[in-house]
């Protein structure tokens, strides 16, 4: 009976650590196992992969951080190559654009993994799909740098190369500190952010990626304190706060065309030019590449890009 207990015992002990190293919340490094790296992804998903070779992102920010973790694609989607220009092997496929990908050539491509973001509603609807096709399925969010750094840290775990979260998170994180520490003044300079679209421009708060990085800098964003500019462009509004800088981001792939819909939808408004941050040229585009999309390893790039205007160059 002592016998029997002890393997009992030792077979629950087993148990226990796999399930112990498989529940890890959103975050936590990936636990070596020997079938694989096992983490929790986006949507709180057990996933366990194994050096995966074929492995298809679909958001060209995503096939990136791949890259930066020393693993290959076999399949991205379009604006891995018409918004961030990535250089791929000639053998890597478009499986279509990120909010319509084609389920059926990622499936033909037969991938290990799949990389998908858990806020893209055409990603969620793939989950069953995949996962009924045999197919390791990860879901990430990634918003602000942090979130960057937790999908780098656990693709460098499931390649196996972690010395390149040093390099391309450890150390920007390293050089966001230092900008941040440098970035300080006696009043808070308050801001509008805008992005710009077809019809128009709309605002937006510190929640957003930018809005974020203007508020690690010490800005106060006005839109933040009135919620009613998230909903509508309201000039009176913007008037009242009459912010020290103006920041604007373009959508879409014509930076013309955006100032094109600037000029016809807000800038004729004459009290647009009584504006403080009109009048003393802090009325400022920023490019979409470090701005609208994500900068991953260059993060700290778009921090100095905003601590330059905002303070000047150290």
């Amino acid at each position: 009976m002592k016998k029997k207990t002890m393997v009992y015992a030792v077979m629950l002990l087993m148990i226990v650590n796999m399930l112990a190293g498989c529940g890890k919340r959103k975050g936590e490094p990936a636990a070596v196992m020997p079938e694989g790296y096992c983490f929790t992804d986006a949507l709180g998903q057990e996933v366990t992969v194994k050096n995966p070779e074929r492995v298809v992102a679909l958001m060209g920010s995503f096939a990136e951080v791949w890259l930066s973790a020393g693993g290959s694609l076999a399949g991205v989607t379009d604006d891995a190559f018409d918004e961030r220009g990535m250089e791929l092997s000639a053998e890597t496929v478009s499986v279509g654009k990120y909010n319509s990908p084609n389920v059926e050539k990622i499936i033909a491509l037969n991938p290990d993994l799949v990389l998908l973001s858990s806020e893209t509603k055409e990603h969620a609807a793939l989950k069953e799909v995949l996962k009924q096709a045999g197919i390791t399925a990860a879901y990430f969010k990634v918003t602000y740098f942090e979130d960057y750094l937790s999908m780098l840290k656990t693709c460098t775990e499931i390649t196996g190369r972690e010395e390149l979260y040093e390099k391309n998170g450890l150390a920007v994180n390293t050089e966001i500190e230092e900008i941040l520490s440098g970035a300080k003044a006696k009043e808070p300079p308050s801001v509008l952010l805008l992005i710009t679209y077809s019809g128009g421009a709309a605002a937006q708060n510190s929640k957003t990626m930018t809005g974020r990085m203007l508020n690690d800098l010490g800005c106060k964003n006005i839109a933040d304190e009135n919620q009613s500019l998230l909903k509508e462009f309201n000039m009176e509004s913007i008037v009242k706060e009459d912010p020290d800088y103006i920041f604007v981001i373009p959508m879409g792939n014509d930076d013309a065309l955006a100032v094109k819909n600037l000029k016809e939808s807000i800038e004729k408004n004459p009290a647009w030019n009584g504006l403080a941050a009109v009048k003393n040229n802090r009325y400022i585009l920023l490019p979409k590449e470090k701005f609208l999309y994500k900068p991953n390893e260059k993060w700290g790039e778009s921090y100095q890009t905003l601590s330059e205007i905002l303070y000047g160059k150290k």
